[in-house]
């Protein structure tokens, strides 16, 4: 903190957030474009642009030293970026995902971000640290099987079993209010272990 209480500047040059940028605007891109022309490959490549540039920002962010809090936040912004350009072009090319998809943006547009910007409230670096608040928190919302599960299980779902993937968005976003509503109730402040 600055002697009036300001948090010093925050450094957003650097490798994650570089990577971060690029996979956001290059996914963005490609789902606009697969929107435009009506391509089923170009949204597969958003897809997985998104999905490959997601797990590098944060491996590289971890490996390198550079993990900010920041950076955690636009890489949930970045996320929510994708995530509706990719989706735009999916219910487009496959207008039979348009109930699920609405679930699950709905879901993940606004109930997780809430919940996965609450990390703010304690001195953890993002969500990824979250198991030192609240260790089922974590393991339901930011453990890898649950990243998985919270986006891809349900596209994926969404394209080839359309009625499951209502049951399975409507279940994630369950789990996603109880886990904002217990996260609300935990007490701010120090974490009981230090990060």
């Amino acid at each position: 903190m600055t002697t009036f209480g300001l948090s010093p500047p925050v450094t957003l040059l650097n490798v994650p957030n570089a990577i971060t940028a690029a996979r956001t605007a290059a996914s963005v891109g490609l789902a606009v474009a697969a929107l435009t022309h009506r391509s089923a490959h170009l949204l597969i490549a958003a897809y997985l642009i998104y999905w490959i540039g997601d797990i590098l920002d944060g491996v590289t962010a971890r490996a390198l030293g550079q993990e900010t809090r920041t950076g955690a936040v636009f890489d949930i912004v970045a996320d929510r970026a994708c995530t509706s350009a990719c989706a735009a072009a999916l219910v487009v090319l496959r207008p039979d995902t348009a109930l699920p998809i609405a679930l699950f943006l709905f879901q993940f547009m606004v109930i997780d971000q809430l919940l996965s910007l609450m990390f703010l409230r304690w001195p953890l670096l993002s969500p990824n640290y979250f198991a030192r608040v609240d260790q089922r928190i974590y393991r339901w919302n930011w453990s890898p099987p649950a990243k998985a599960l919270n986006t891809a299980a349900v596209v994926l779902l969404a394209i080839f079993a359309p009625a499951a993937a209502v049951t399975f968005a409507l279940g994630v976003a369950a789990v996603k209010v109880v886990s904002l509503v217990c996260a609300a109730k935990l007490p701010a402040g120090l974490p009981q272990t230090q990060p």
